[in-house]
């Protein structure tokens, strides 16, 4: 199974992933983007270090400086290279996955992410041909420069007010912490911290705040110290996952339109994307906020490209990225500013955030079902045969996957990037409706192969 994903490199280390490897990720990276200066930061896994040297050497390699950031969350990878004027970045991580994994985030000037469809092919291709004893090119310099108070002014301009409130941290053991620990200095936060040192190890859970045996502890943080809300990280700290004061969580598509009402307020009239997994409520909460909503793909590299086409000030998926316009340059996601954001949103609204979220909670969403479906040709095949099934749909798009919209429920089936695996998601206007439409579903899948 190739390492190069739709939207980075991620492989287990050593048998898929080595120094090797990333020297010639690092050259051909260098080489692809053409740039005159690349910036590099890592996270805290216990081949990282190895992995950086090897990276950054493939790079000086090609005669191309580098700024290296160390250890850095990915959201001030992306910070520093655009305030840098940086011609790309590379961030050394595997997010979410366990120990075992590491991997490569690309992105071009202003952090434009480098995908599948935008370069990432063309960067396995030439780290595939990267001989051995390749030419090496005068050496490029390397400087260590740290961006940390810059990038703490950056997170905090989405949110201005900040209530003294309670609130509960889950680092996971990832990246977070090594921007949060000097924002927190500047809050008038109370805060119960869990596991805020990075430890590549995660001895304590994975840092996959989506699985919600790994939001236990937080939940129980808020409800144990009657926090106003807690929140957890995921490795690299590009995505969160919000619980509510009384150790509830969040659905994220839900919290996108929360997030958005502020945003809005500072971007009247403005564009908010939501991915198509998202509920009915995102899209109308936006709407009733003054803003434009639509629809966008799944994946950071998809929303980000779909937020520069419609110039939209925010979007939100339901794996817990949310993405902010920061300047005319630069759109990322970014979980600490998410975190900001939400803090102002308490101050401004003085509402607890269940009840915030309350009037959001009006359909019935199934949550995300995975089916094991074997290959790409069957689970495209699995899609086709079900589509057929409902070609009397109001809607039936392939935007990404088979989304199918009736007036009373919709579904979307999408094939995993990672895994040969199919994800449902479905909601209707109803809990009896949705139960009914979601077992149909599972059986039409089934049956279909």
């Amino acid at each position: 199974m190739s390492i190069f994903k739709a939207y980075d490199i991620r492989g287990t280390v050593p048998d898929q992933l080595d120094a090797d490897t990333a020297y010639r990720v690092g050259r051909a990276t260098a080489r692809f983007l053409g740039a005159d200066r690349l910036v590099i930061g890592r996270d805290a896994r216990a081949h990282s270090p190895e992995l950086a040297a090897a990276l950054v050497r493939g790079v000086t390699e090609e005669g191309v400086a580098v700024t290296d950031l160390g250890l850095a969350a990915t959201p001030m990878l992306y910070f520093a290279v655009d305030s840098l004027g940086a011609g790309g970045g590379i961030m050394l991580t595997a997010s979410h996955n366990p120990a075992q994994y590491n991997g490569f985030k690309i992105c071009r000037e202003n952090a434009i992410p480098v995908g599948g469809e935008t370069g990432l092919k063309d960067i396995e291709a030439l780290a595939a041909d990267i001989a051995a004893d390749a030419p090496v090119l005068p050496s490029g310099t390397v400087t260590a420069v740290d961006v940390i108070d810059g990038y703490i002014v950056h997170a905090r301009a989405v949110g201005g007010g900040c209530p003294t409130a309670k609130v509960a941290i889950d680092c996971g053991n990832g990246m977070a912490a090594v921007a949060l620990e000097p924002l927190l200095e500047q809050l008038p936060l109370d805060v119960e911290r869990l596991y805020f040192e990075p430890d590549g190890t995660f001895p304590n859970h994975p840092a996959d705040p989506l699985n919600a045996d790994n939001l236990v502890d937080v939940c129980a943080a808020v409800k144990r110290t009657g926090a106003a809300f807690g929140v957890a990280f995921d490795g690299d700290a590009d995505r969160a996952v919000f619980i509510d004061e009384h150790g509830e969580v969040v659905p994220s598509d839900l919290m996108t339109g929360v997030l958005a009402r502020s945003q809005l307020k500072r971007h009247p009239g403005g564009t908010v994307l939501y991915d198509l997994r998202s509920s009915w409520a995102t899209a109308e909460e936006i709407e009733a906020a003054g803003g434009v909503a639509k629809m966008c793909r799944v994946g950071h590299s998809f929303v980000k490209a779909d937020m520069r086409r419609e110039d939209a000030v925010f979007a939100g998926e339901l794996s817990g990225h949310f993405y902010f316009r920061f300047s005319p340059t630069l759109v990322a996601d970014d979980g600490i500013a998410a975190f900001v954001a939400l803090v102002d949103v308490l101050a401004e609204s003085g509402q607890p955030l269940s009840e915030l979220v309350a009037p959001l909670r009006r359909y019935h969403a199934s949550g995300e079902i995975s089916r094991d479906a074997g290959s790409r040709e069957r689970m495209t095949a699995i899609m086709e045969r079900v589509a057929a099934l409902h070609a009397g749909a109001d809607e039936i798009s392939w935007m990404d996957g088979l989304l199918v919209r009736y007036s009373d429920w919709w579904f979307n089936l999408r094939p995993s990037n990672t895994e040969p695996l199919l994800r449902i998601n479905l909601e209707a206007r109803t809990q009896d409706r949705m139960v009914r439409e979601r077992d149909a579903l599972v059986d039409q899948m089934e049956a279909a192969g």
